[in-house]
C-alpha cells in the first residue's frame, strides 16, 4: 500500500499499519538477501583468483623441476660447478619461486571481507540502528505499556 502523506498516521487503521510493516519487512529481507549474494559473488571471485595462483605455482613447480632443472643444472656443470652443487642450486631456486607464489596466494585469501557489511546490517536489524544519545533518551522515556494512546484526545471531548 503506497504511503499517502495527506493521511494522518494516527488515523490509519491497524490493518493498514500491519500491511505497511509487512511490506517494509519484506523489502528489507529482500535487500539483505541481495547484499549477501553480492558479497558472496565478490568473495568467490577472490577465492577463484587465489586458487588460480596456487594452481599456477604447482604447475610452474612441476614443469620447472622436470624440464628446466636438468637444462640449467647441466649448464652450471658446463661452467665448472660440481654436478651435485649445480642440481642443488637449481632446486633451491625453484623452491623459492614456488614459495613466493604460495605467499601471494595466501595474501589474496587473507584479504577476504567475510561478508562484514551483511553481518553489520543484520546486527543493526536485530538490535536497531545506533541512535544519538538524545534520541535514545526519547525512546526510553516514551510511553510504557498501558500508556500508549494516553496522549490522544478522547473521542467524547472532540469538538
Amino acid at each position: 500500500m503506497p504511503n499517502n502523506p495527506a493521511v494522518d498516521p494516527q488515523q490509519e487503521s491497524l490493518g493498514e499499519l500491519v500491511a505497511q510493516a509487512s511490506d517494509h519487512i519484506s523489502t528489507l529481507i529482500r535487500s539483505e538477501i541481495e547484499l549477501a549474494k553480492a558479497e558472496l559473488r565478490f568473495d568467490a571471485k577472490r577465492v577463484g583468483t587465489a586458487a588460480g595462483l596456487f594452481a599456477a605455482a604447482a604447475f610452474i613447480l612441476h614443469l620447472c623441476l622436470i624440464l628446466a632443472s636438468f637444462a640449467i643444472a647441466y649448464a652450471l656443470v658446463g661452467l665448472g660447478v660440481w654436478q651435485w652443487l649445480a642440481f642443488t642450486i637449481v632446486t633451491v631456486f625453484y623452491l623459492l619461486t614456488a614459495a613466493l607464489l604460495g605467499f601471494i596466494g595466501v595474501r589474496r585469501l587473507k584479504g577476504l571481507s567475510g561478508m562484514k557489511r551483511t553481518t553489520r546490517s543484520l546486527k543493526n536489524l536485530k538490535s536497531g540502528p545506533e541512535l544519538p544519545a538524545d534520541e535514545k533518551a526519547e525512546i526510553t522515556t516514551g510511553p510504557r505499556a498501558g500508556e500508549i494512546g494516553a496522549h490522544r484526545e478522547s473521542v467524547s471531548h472532540a469538538p
